[in-house]
């Protein structure tokens, strides 16, 4: 056990300091409580940390934040993907490091944890706030489990929701119009009825193509981060086979003629094609040119008194992506089909992310209960003799 000492300062004030041993059997203390009994209660906190192996030495918590996030990035580059570890540093770089980097992770309070997330969310989205929260957290993570810390006072704050964004879905002759209107329409039309990233998709290689069962292998993923693309493995690191509809087949064969085992399907062959510019990019070219048509119809519908058509709203590549994925649930797709086509990681995934494309399916299930139901009371509802 450790004992409880009494003090005088220089200036004659009486404090207490109390001293014992770590668990590494060195002496040491701690002093400046203004009563005896702080001092007690800390001296009991010790003891019973020491007999949990809980015990935080204080001098390892003067540690700075930034020194333990700088090992806890490095370890994240070889173990992330590019695009996603580039994220997290920049949550770092732009929102953690100034406000926290220099702070001692032992001086980290609950409170201003709380303040500094609110006062992020009143100008950043959530998406931005959780992310960085994220990174604060994780970094405090590292400083309890090398006994730094005791808890990490950065759990358990009110965070910001994500409001997910409803999803543009086209329909066939939509996909078909934007398709016409692009440079690239196999491609348009690939996205749409596949469901491949742009990355898995611009990364295909010849030989992943199987003309005679219309399947691709989707084993590459192409992704931009900053001005360099970096090639790996798909998003969730599995492989797949994704078929593709019969009228792709000739264009998809077209593609490939002229072109090595090696060489990639979409574009010149050699150069991954990039994601197109999201204002001034072939694919928004398209897409506005296909509003405009649309636009100058509803005009005209207008002048003959005629019921407007429906516009096609504005999509970004990604957004064929859901597409894809609506056109096959109409199509009768299970879930299952859609989730090994789309690469998630489990059908709950595909069933929590596309929700309102099932909403016809709750419909049928209400219709087959009231079928069963009278179906199974028939007989108690008839007239007795």
């Amino acid at each position: 056990m450790g004992s409880v000492i009494a003090y005088e300062t220089k200036a004659g004030k009486r404090l207490y300091r109390i001293v014992y041993r770590r668990p590494d059997h060195r002496q040491t203390s701690e002093r400046g409580f203004t009563r005896r009994r702080d001092a007690e209660l800390r001296l009991a906190e010790v003891e019973l940390g020491k007999a949990k192996g809980e015990y935080v030495n204080p001098a390892d918590a003067r540690e700075d934040v930034a020194s333990i996030a700088t090992g806890w990035l490095s370890a994240r580059e070889h173990v992330m993907k590019p695009s996603s570890y580039r994220a997290i540093r920049s949550a770092w770089e732009t929102h953690v490091q100034p406000r926290w980097g220099a702070r001692q992770v032992g001086g980290v309070r609950h409170s201003e944890v709380q303040e500094w997330v609110s006062e992020l969310a009143r100008t950043k989205s959530a998406t931005t706030v959780l992310r960085a929260y994220g990174v604060l957290a994780a970094v405090l993570d590292v400083a309890v489990k090398d006994r730094r810390v005791s808890r990490n006072v950065a759990r358990g704050v009110a965070l910001p929701r994500k409001v997910p964004k409803s999803k543009p879905y086209l329909t066939h002759q939509q996909v078909q119009t934007l398709s016409d209107a692009a440079a690239h329409p196999t491609l348009v039309l690939f996205l749409a009825y596949t469901g491949l990233r742009w990355g898995e998709a611009t990364a295909l290689r010849v030989r992943h193509v199987d003309t005679l069962r219309r399947r691709v292998s989707v084993e590459e993923n192409a992704v931009m981060v900053g001005a360099v693309i970096h090639v790996g493995t798909p998003k969730t690191h599995e492989t797949r086979s994704v078929p593709y509809p019969e009228f792709l087949a000739l264009p998809i064969a077209k593609l490939c003629e002229g072109k090595g085992r090696d060489e990639l399907l979409f574009g010149d062959g050699r150069m991954h094609m990039r994601l197109p510019n999201s204002r001034d990019g072939w694919f928004s070219a398209a897409v506005n040119r296909v509003l405009e048509v649309e636009a100058k119809a509803e005009a005209a519908a207008k002048v003959r008194g005629e019921q407007e058509p429906a516009r096609m709203p504005r999509v970004t590549p990604h957004d064929l992506r859901h597409t894809a994925a609506s056109l096959a649930i109409s199509s009768g797709a299970n879930v299952k089909a859609v989730q090994r086509m789309l690469g998630h990681a489990s059908a709950s995934m595909t069933l929590d992310t596309y929700a309102d494309l099932f909403d016809d399916d709750l419909d049928g299930v209400a219709v087959a209960l009231d079928d069963a139901r009278r179906a199974a009371v028939v007989a108690k509802v008839l007239p007795r003799d």
